[in-house]
């Protein structure tokens, strides 16, 4: 069997006052009601850790506020029954045979602060796997060799999230535009993954160059592929993709210039026009003048004098 690496120091000293203000620090005091092969206590702790489960316990206390469920064989969490569990802020599901979690799964566990899902042999995470724990503090989903995709959108939700721990998956790939965003997270795990330093993990290798404090194992969170870049970090990576993914224009880039010469093209159509249209009005005007002048000559009997003459010829002459 498989054993799980005992927490590090770090993420045990942030969980210690979150346990003792909620009160789920274990009591050795056992009471009735308790699941077989688990052990509960009076603090509401049920303790179910190697007992070699294949199952999900059933008749689990509704008050739960601490499960154990780590060095088993459990395949599946079921939503209806840990649902149930409303109180639950401690959950330890690390070293068991989980395939996946549904979106459903955590739909009710709004106190859940501490999830370990760690040892496990997940492949994706979906976009709302995550969504309804509001509170979630600490999400630790190490050592899952087949986990090589997680949803852009997986942690958008999780606005409490301090500590993320994905360290020695699958992982090649990371869009971490919701994590950026995320105001409480202050330390994050991504060692042990092949990423691929290309440009599609520009944002994931700037952000690890721009903010590299808040990565635990720093150092050794490098790049698996290609072949050339194989054991750099990736902080040493951001600024080079940066200058490598812009040197040519894309298929947006190209849009948006077809685009503006769309518009410059009609905008100068349309002022032609304009002026065309000012222009005839113009000429109309003049010709509607001088036939006035004309008719008003007539009328007086006299002939216009040569410098009217000549001023009407030279309007003519331009308006021509």
């Amino acid at each position: 069997m498989r054993l799980a690496p005992q927490p590090s120091a770090q993420p045990l000293r942030l969980l210690v006052p979150l346990l003792l203000a909620t009160g789920v620090i274990a009591s050795p005091v056992i009471s009735a009601g308790c699941p077989d092969r688990c052990v509960c206590d009076d603090q509401l702790v049920v303790q179910c850790a190697g007992q070699h489960l294949s199952a999900f316990p059933a008749d689990l206390p509704l008050a739960t506020r601490q499960l154990i469920l780590s060095n088993n064989l459990i395949a599946e969490l079921p939503p209806l029954g840990l649902n149930y569990l409303s109180d639950l802020v401690y959950l330890d599901c690390s070293n068991n045979s989980l395939t996946e979690i549904s979106e459903s799964t955590f739909g009710n566990l709004r106190k859940l602060a501490y999830l370990d899902l760690s040892f496990n042999t997940l492949a994706r995470i979906e976009g709302r796997t995550f969504g309804p724990l509001a509170s979630l503090v600490m999400l630790r989903m190490t050592d899952n060799p087949g986990l090589s995709e997680i949803h852009p959108d997986a942690f958008a939700e999780n606005e409490a999230l301090q500590v993320l721990d994905v360290s020695r998956n699958n992982l090649t790939v990371l869009n971490v535009t919701s994590l950026i965003a995320l105001p409480a997270l202050r330390s994050v795990g991504l060692s042990g993954n092949p990423w691929l330093c290309e440009c599609e993990n520009e944002d994931l290798c700037l952000w690890v160059h721009l903010e590299g404090f808040k990565f635990q194992d720093e150092g050794q969170t490098v790049c698996g592929s290609p072949l050339d870049m194989q054991g750099r970090r990736l902080g040493e990576m951001g600024v080079q993709l940066r200058t490598l993914c812009h040197q040519t224009l894309g298929s947006w880039d190209y849009l948006f210039f077809v685009a503006i010469g769309f518009v410059i093209f009609a905008a100068g159509t349309v002022s032609a026009w304009l002026m065309g249209v000012v222009m005839v009005l113009y000429e109309r005007y003049i010709k509607k003048k001088d036939e006035q002048l004309d008719v008003e000559d007539e009328e007086d009997g006299n002939e216009p004098g040569p410098q009217a003459r000549a001023d009407r010829s030279l309007k003519g002459t331009i308006t021509v």
